[in-house]
C-alpha cells in the first residue's frame, strides 16, 4: 500500500468503472422492482401499503444498512474485487428466490438476503474506483457508477410495465413450474447477476492509495467521525433525507395512478423512458462539472453542489403529486430527480474529499449505512404508515408529499452551520 505507485491506466481504470456501473445496476434493478409490483403482490398476499413499506424498508435495510460497516472494515484489509463477486452472486440468487415466494414471510427473508449481498457492492466499489483514478479526476468514474441509480430505476420501471401490461395469466418455467408474472419479473433480473458476479473473480485489483503500512483497526473510522462530527455527519444527513425522499417514492406508481386515473403501466413506462434519458445525464453532468470547478481550484465543489440541490429538493418532491394535471406532475417530479441526482453525485465526492484514504472502505460503509437506513428504513415505512393509519389509502399522494416536509426541515436550517464545519475539515485534509 502506497501513495507512490502510479495510478492504473485510463483504460483500465474506466474498464473497472463500467464493470462496476453495471453491477450497480443490476443491483438496484433487483431491489426498486419490487415498486413497480405493487398492486399484484398486494392481490394476492392480501396485505397493505405500510406492509408494502416495511417490505421495501425493513426487510431490505435490516442487513444491508448494518453489514455494510464489517465489510467496509474487510473492504480496507482483504481483496475487493472478491469481496464484490460474493455480494453480486448471493443476491442475485436471493432476488431468483423473492421470485418462488409463497407468501408474504417468505418474500420478506428473501429481501433480507437481497440486503446483504447488495450491502457488499459501494464500499468496495468507491475504493477501488478511488484507487484508479487521482483526486482531480475522480468526478466523472464516480458520476458514471452513480448514473447506475437513474438508468436503472428507468429499466425497472420498464420491466414492471411490461409485466402489468402481460395481464393476469401466468406462465410455467423450466425446473420451476407455474409462475405469475410479478414472479418471473424477480427470476428474470435476478438471473444476470448469476453470470456477472464470477467475473469479478477474474479482475485484477488497484493498489490501495495510502502511505499507512499498518493494518487498520475496526472503529478507527469511527473515532476519526467523532473528530470531525458535523462535517461527516451533516453530509451524511443531507444524503439521507435524499435516499429517505427518494424511497417513498416506492409508492409514486400507486399514488400517480389515483391522482391522475393513469394505468400504473402507462406510468412506468412514461416515467422509465424519461428517467433512462434524463437521469444518466444528470447524474454524469454533475459529475463533470464538478471536476470543473475542481480544476478551476474551487475544492469544496462537491459540498456547494450538494448544498445547492438539496435546497429545491424539497418543495419538488412535496408538491409533484399536487399538479392540476399528470403532465406537470411529471415536469415537477423530473426536477425534483434531477436534484435527487446531483446530490447522489455530489455527496459521496464531498465525503471522499475529507476522508484519510486509510479508513476510506470503512467511512463509505458508515455512509451508506446510514443513507440506507434512512432511506429504506424511513422512506418507504413512513409513507405507508401514514397512508394507512392518517391519511387513508385512497389519499396516498398526501403520504408521499409529506416525507419532505417531515424529514427535510431541520436539514435545512443546519445547512450554514454544516458548510462551515465541512470547510474546516476540508481544510485539514489539504
Amino acid at each position: 500500500m502506497t501513495d507512490d505507485a502510479p495510478y492504473p491506466s485510463a483504460a483500465r481504470g474506466w474498464a473497472l468503472t463500467l464493470l462496476l456501473t453495471l453491477a450497480y445496476v443490476l443491483s438496484y434493478i433487483d431491489r426498486s422492482i419490487l415498486g413497480a409490483l405493487v398492486q399484484p403482490i398486494k392481490a394476492d398476499f392480501g396485505v397493505s401499503d405500510w406492509q408494502m413499506g416495511l417490505l421495501s424498508g425493513l426487510a431490505f435495510v435490516a442487513f444491508y444498512g448494518t453489514i455494510g460497516v464489517p465489510l467496509g472494515w474487510l473492504a480496507d484489509r482483504y481483496r475487493r474485487t472478491h469481496i464484490v463477486a460474493g455480494g453480486v452472486t448471493l443476491w442475485s440468487l436471493a432476488t431468483v428466490f423473492s421470485g418462488l415466494a409463497r407468501g408474504y414471510g417468505h418474500l420478506f427473508t428473501a429481501r433480507m438476503t437481497v440486503g446483504i449481498g447488495e450491502a457488499t457492492l459501494s464500499p468496495c466499489a468507491m475504493s477501488l474506483i478511488s484507487d484508479s483514478f487521482p483526486p482531480e479526476k475522480r468526478g466523472k468514474p464516480v458520476g458514471v457508477y452513480s448514473t447506475a441509480l437513474a438508468f436503472a430505476a428507468g429499466l425497472s420501471g420498464l420491466i414492471g410495465a411490461a409485466v402489468l401490461a402481460a395481464g393476469k395469466d401466468g406462465m410455467v418455467l423450466p425446473l420451476v413450474g407455474a409462475v405469475k408474472p410479478w414472479q418471473f419479473a424477480f427470476i428474470a433480473v435476478g438471473l444476470p447477476g448469476l453470470i456477472l458476479g464470477p467475473l469479478f473473480l477474474l479482475v485484477p485489483e488497484p493498489p490501495r492509495r495510502t502511505a499507512e503500512t499498518t493494518p487498520v483497526r475496526f472503529g478507527e473510522a469511527f473515532r476519526e467521525i467523532g473528530r470531525h462530527p458535523l462535517a461527516f455527519g451533516g453530509v451524511g444527513l443531507l444524503a439521507a433525507v435524499m435516499t429517505t425522499i427518494a424511497y417513498a417514492g416506492f409508492f409514486n406508481v400507486v399514488a400517480f395512478s389515483q391522482t391522475f386515473g393513469w394505468t400504473p403501466q402507462r406510468y412506468l413506462a412514461v416515467n422509465g423512458a424519461i428517467s433512462l434519458i434524463l437521469g444518466p445525464f444528470v447524474v454524469f453532468a454533475f459529475g463533470w462539472l464538478i471536476d470543473s470547478l475542481r480544476a478551476r481550484g474551487m475544492r469544496d465543489a462537491a459540498f456547494r453542489v450538494l448544498a445547492a440541490a438539496f435546497v429545491p429538493m424539497l418543495p419538488l418532491t412535496a408538491i409533484g403529486l399536487f399538479m392540476p394535471n399528470a403532465i406537470l406532475a411529471l415536469v415537477v417530479m423530473s426536477a425534483g430527480s434531477i436534484c435527487v441526482g446531483a446530490i447522489t453525485s455530489s455527496a459521496i465526492l464531498a465525503l471522499l474529499d475529507i476522508t484519510p484514504g486509510r479508513v476510506r472502505g470503512q467511512i463509505v460503509a458508515i455512509y451508506y449505512m446510514v443513507i440506507s437506513i434512512a432511506g429504506l428504513g424511513l422512506g418507504p415505512t413512513t409513507a405507508g404508515y401514514l397512508s394507512t393509519n392518517v391519511f387513508g389509502e385512497d389519499r396516498l399522494r398526501w403520504a408521499v408529499g409529506a416525507v419532505p416536509i417531515l424529514y427535510g426541515i431541520v436539514p435545512l436550517l443546519l445547512l450554514p452551520l454544516i458548510a462551515r464545519a465541512y470547510r474546516r475539515r476540508l481544510a485539514e485534509n489539504a
